[in-house]
């Protein structure tokens, strides 16, 4: 017993148990319970949630593994524009069918889906359907491109790069490069994915058109807070043991690790794809209840704000990223969202909506240099504190 999973990982069961009580409470004080919080802030807890996700897997690949990729939040992308586009495939198949069902002519197949692809591609000044969109009237098939597509880019890219033993900042560099090279592809009109529009109106679920939003938000709410707790015990079951051991090695040492015999570019292709899966996950999640995702989701800053958040929470420990993405998400909410009083100086006035990315930045360079174990660290000195 002593060796068993909870006896090695005793914050899974104090994670699972807060996560619990937290969704709880939060459906407690929704709108379908007290209505304390608003629906909008019940969307904000739940794309906290997936963000706490990802956090977690940047944290595996960075923190426990030594990787530190620059281009996880493309993956969060890829899995948001996935889900998105039967979202606004079947969205837009519903609106055109009801105006055309006005027809005294029964309108053909071929009419039906020119219409549809009028009405999303007529903004980049199209109609045709791009491959890209070949199994978007596809719930199924789509889901599966949420894990699929994330999946095989990293594994492609990891194998390349990890059998040419590309390590330390040129893998950095490398992992940032592919995320600018996939933005810069989105911007693009012609890419198939509306180029700087993005998707939108993601908000709207087909077929519950009647549900209100605040049913939606909710439910949505769950199946964040469901797949963070899940994503919690999958990485904590991987860093554990003895894959959790060499994992941890090859961070520390990974020329000591190869010469003992272990194939270390498997292991960190393993890393690599799981984690990029997971991140498609959270972004299928996350993206339905921002109701919008453009190619500056996946610009490769968006990659650098998670390795902040991964460093301020406290790398190593699953828990310290959780602490850092919820911390700054919900901070970054505040500031910019108009919550943070305006501070008068008299000669100049500090809006903080200009100047919350300045605060992270400043944040970021404090922990680093003076807590480098990040809040979760805190957390530990506070806990093993002896009496």
């Amino acid at each position: 017993m002593h060796n068993s999973f909870i006896a090695r990982n005793p914050s899974v069961l104090w994670f699972l148990l807060a996560l619990g009580l937290f969704t709880i409470g939060v459906t407690i004080l929704s709108e379908a319970g007290m209505s304390v919080i608003s629906t909008s802030f019940v969307k904000t807890l739940g794309k906290t949630l997936c963000l706490c996700l990802i956090a977690i897997a940047m944290d595996v690949v960075w923190g426990y593994c030594g990787i530190l990729s620059l281009g996880h939040f493309a993956f969060f992308g890829i899995g948001g524009y996935a889900i998105g586009m039967w979202l606004m495939y079947a969205r837009t198949e519903g609106i055109v069918l009801d105006s055309l069902s006005t027809q005294v002519i029964p309108p053909t197949p071929f009419e039906i889906e020119a219409a549809i692809g009028n009405q999303i591609f007529g903004v980049v000044g199209s109609s045709d359907f791009p491959v890209l969109w070949a199994f978007a009237d596809s719930l199924f098939l789509q889901l599966l491109m949420v894990v699929l597509v994330p999946g095989l880019l990293a594994l492609v890219f990891g194998w390349l790069a990890f059998r040419s033993r590309v390590t330390g900042v040129y893998l950095s560099i490398l992992t940032q490069a592919m995320t600018l090279a996939l933005a810069l592809y989105l911007f693009q009109n012609d890419s198939g994915l509306r180029g700087n529009n993005g998707l939108s109106g993601l908000q709207n679920i087909p077929g519950f058109e009647s549900t209100p939003q605040s049913t939606i938000s909710l439910a949505f709410f769950y199946a964040s807070a469901l797949a963070l707790g899940l994503g919690y015990v999958l990485f904590a079951w991987v860093v554990s043991g003895k894959m959790g051991s060499v994992i941890k090695a090859i961070r520390d040492d990974e020329a000591r690790v190869r010469f003992l015999g272990y194939h270390v570019e498997s292991y960190k292709l393993f890393v690599f794809t799981l984690t990029a899966i997971v991140a498609g996950i959270a972004g299928a999640l996350y993206y339905p209840q921002a109701g919008i995702i453009n190619p500056a989701e996946i610009a490769p800053i968006a990659s650098i704000y998670l390795a902040v958040w991964v460093a301020i929470g406290g790398r190593g420990r699953l828990y310290g990223a959780v602490i850092g993405a919820a911390f700054v998400s919900l901070l970054s909410s505040w500031f910019t969202g108009g919550g943070a009083p305006a501070i008068d100086l008299g000669f100049y006035t500090i809006l903080w909506t200009d100047w919350w990315l300045v605060l992270l930045g400043f944040s970021f360079v404090v922990v680093t240099l003076f807590f480098p174990k990040g809040i979760g660290g805190l957390f530990d000195y506070l806990v093993r504190k002896p009496s």
